[in-house]
């Protein structure tokens, strides 16, 4: 090192090499310097180094087994990859027809697009791959269930015609889920039997016999509530040896709340609509007593209790040898207008021979007998569904069966389901 002659320090041409070389490790350190590791253990220890992962193998996951036999026909059949995708899947029966399938976005899942065949053999072959490596083979044969009885719903009202779709009832309309025989286990059939109303409502299925059970809610229904109803049978095991033959859906609204009040004190039937009175009618009912003919008794009373629109016929034959009594102490007319109460028989009607009748005296064998204008008048507002109440009549209390659902208390109710 030596003195300028400005007075500063300079190096000397021997020192140059060791300072320059000094500020160039001070750079390294201070360029490199983010990049260093801490230590955390001993001076002894290293840091391991990170190595790539793997890969996953892929894994098929196959429903049912090879060689099974007694396989569900829905929901039986299924296929999943995880780590890797689906190339091809090929379901084939034992005609040597391929089955069309359903196949996920993402390639990872597979299920049949249609209701497999009771009794059937399948053979399924899968093709998979996953990340590395080439294609994987699955194949795998087995029988669907053969049932030793099928099952087979359908959707009515209580007056056996059809609920239909898209359509308007009234507010007391009762979902009736009929089996085309006897089934053997209530409670597995009706986890398959669902109603989703909108707005929600509270409700639940009665039955009335091992082939027949009823829906209704709690209250009437709102106007405007939207019900859907699906019997989900179809493949399905119901129990018992049974397996569901194809179901049964149906989806449909609730109109404007109609109900007609037939008082036997004042003898008249007040219609109201969306609860404003609307119409007071003359009417004449059931004149009551029993009689008994070749050994069935029966009634002429009209039965107390709540009723709903079944059906309407411009045009009824009535015909009192149906329930058992002989024309010449019954009859055998054609009405007009008549709106349908009961399977029994019980219709609201024109009868215009009993004019002076209504309003005054019960003359008839049970049904609600009108003038031919105020008949024609409630004939165009019925719809299937709406209330019709009778009050203060004689005879025995109204049963279930006799289109009597709104008579049974809800407690009650609530204890004819099989869930």
């Amino acid at each position: 090192m030596s003195l300028s002659r400005s007075g500063s320090l300079t190096p000397s041409a021997s020192q140059a090499p060791f300072v320059l070389l000094a500020g160039l490790l001070a750079l390294l350190l201070v360029a490199t310097g983010c990049t260093i590791p801490v230590p955390t253990g001993s001076a002894g220890e290293t840091t391991p180094t990170e190595t790539s992962e793997a890969p996953v193998p892929a894994t098929l996951q196959v429903t049912p087994a090879d060689g099974a036999t007694d396989v569900a026909v829905v929901d039986g059949v299924r296929a999943r990859v995880e780590n890797g995708s689906l190339s091809e899947v090929v379901l084939t029966n034992d005609a040597g027809k391929e089955i069309e399938g359903e196949l996920s976005q993402d390639a990872t899942s597979w299920e049949p697009a249609v209701t497999l065949g009771y009794g059937r053999t399948y053979t399924l072959d899968i093709t998979y791959r996953g990340a590395t490596g080439g294609p994987r083979t699955d194949s795998r044969t087995f029988t669907m269930a053969t049932p030793q009885a099928i099952v087979t719903p359908s959707l009515v009202t209580p007056g056996g015609g059809a609920l239909e779709s898209d359509r308007e009832y009234g507010v007391g309309i009762i979902v009736a889920a009929r089996f085309d025989q006897p089934v053997a286990d209530r409670e597995t059939v009706e986890k398959y039997m669902t109603v989703t109303t909108e707005p929600a409502v509270e409700g639940n299925w009665f039955w009335l016999d091992d082939a027949t059970a009823h829906w209704r809610p709690r209250d009437y229904y709102e106007t405007g509530t939207r019900v859907s109803v699906d019997l989900d049978t179809e493949g399905r095991n119901l129990g018992g040896g049974q397996w569901g033959g194809e179901g049964a859906e149906v989806d449909f609204t609730i109109g404007d709340r109609r109900v007609a009040i037939a008082d036997d004190d004042t003898k008249t039937v007040s219609v109201f609509h969306n609860q404003q009175l609307v119409k007071t009618m003359p009417t004449s009912m059931g004149k009551g007593g029993w009689a008994t003919y070749n050994g069935v008794s029966m009634h002429f009373w009209t039965q107390r209790g709540v009723y709903t629109v079944l059906d309407k016929a411009s045009t009824v034959l009535m015909d009192s040898s149906t329930y058992g009594l002989p024309l010449d102490v019954g009859y055998r007319v054609t009405v007009d207008h008549g709106v349908r109460l009961t399977n029994e028989g019980i219709y609201f009607h024109a009868l215009a021979s009993s004019m002076w009748a209504q309003g005054n005296t019960n003359v008839s064998h049970g049904c609600l007998n009108l003038s031919p204008d105020d008949a024609a008048w409630y004939f165009d507002q019925a719809v299937a569904g709406d209330i019709v109440e009778v009050r203060n009549t004689g005879g025995p209390e109204q049963q279930v069966h006799q289109n009597g659902d709104w008579a049974v208390p809800w407690s009650t109710w609530q204890k004819g389901s099989a869930d």
